[in-house]
């Protein structure tokens, strides 16, 4: 059977991408830590676990789990969570491949394109090396867990560098659209800091292409083609609104607000789709205006 072991189903990206994963014949199994309150956001065909120990011998895995980056301050406690809810459950995939009879054909796990660090307008394709700064490291370590699958089991690894992903009722979008309502939408910090953005759509597709697309393996950066700064971004947002984007959030300010967090928003990377490009996927939203008109557009 085509079974399919999902981490992070739950959430935003997940909760699209089973429906197609059911559409493409997949058996869809999914880990998570409250299999009652899966059931009620999940298609009644896919069945919540609670353990590795109940999975079925899955074909693929795709590992999404982690705990929200951008989902209040950085304390030294929500940090030693976020790398634990991110390392941890990719150990235990590992180690539960490692017993698996029959070996899944391919692991897609996440990462994200802060791998590359603050880089200014530097063009980063997956040659690119890894940052030094905390989520740097973290997408590192991430990514080194994953690969064990491929040294120590012999799977194909995909390791799916993620940009900010866009969606309509859900995600980083659903959150800055607030301030535009009421008028107040703007910039953070110069305005020059590269956003690598993604219609949900296309990281739904480029997962699948992953899935079938034998021969990929390795990082893709998960990113439209033509990524955008954030002065760009707010002012094709405003546009596509019908609504004013004046506002301006000095860096400092926003540092006083959310701490070592505002790093992620004052810094960004112009990573671009490369490695997913040449392996033939073709992207559905190249331009941003295009992707946003879709999503919210009146």
């Amino acid at each position: 059977m085509n079974n399919i072991l999902i981490t992070g189903g739950t959430g935003f990206v997940g909760r699209h991408l089973i429906p197609e994963l059911l559409a493409d014949g997949w058996t869809v199994e999914v880990l998570t830590r409250d299999a009652v309150k899966a059931r009620d956001v999940l298609p009644d065909s896919v069945t919540a676990i609670e353990s590795l120990s109940a999975a079925s011998a899955p074909k693929a895995v795709v590992n999404l789990a982690g705990e929200n980056l951008a989902d209040g301050r950085w304390t030294e406690a929500r940090k030693r969570k976020m790398r634990e809810s991110r390392l941890s459950i990719t150990r235990e995939l590992v180690d539960f491949i490692g017993r698996c009879e029959t070996k899944p054909e391919a692991l897609i796990s996440g990462s994200a394109v802060g791998f590359y660090g603050a880089r200014g307008d530097q063009v980063l394709d997956e040659s690119a090396s890894a940052g030094n700064e905390f989520q740097s490291q973290l997408c590192a370590d991430w990514e080194a867990e994953a690969t064990r699958a491929r040294d120590e089991h012999g799977v194909r690894v995909c390791l799916i560098r993620t940009g900010i992903v866009l969606g309509a009722n859900d995600g980083a979008l659903a959150q800055m659209i607030t301030p535009f309502k009421y008028g107040l939408g703007g910039h953070f910090g110069s305005g020059r800091q590269y956003m690598p953005w993604i219609h949900i759509r296309d990281e739904v597709g480029a997962i699948r292409f992953l899935l079938r697309e034998t021969n990929c393996q390795g990082p893709y950066n998960l990113a439209a083609p033509n990524p955008a700064t954030n002065r760009a971004f707010t002012d094709t947002l405003a546009r596509v609104l019908h609504r004013p984007s004046f506002a301006w959030v000095p860096g400092p300010a926003l540092k006083m607000m959310v701490g070592e967090m505002s790093h992620l928003l004052l810094t960004g990377q112009r990573a671009v789709p490369r490695a997913l490009e040449s392996a033939g996927y073709t992207f559905e939203y190249t331009e941003l205006e295009a992707a946003l008109d879709d999503l919210v557009g009146r």
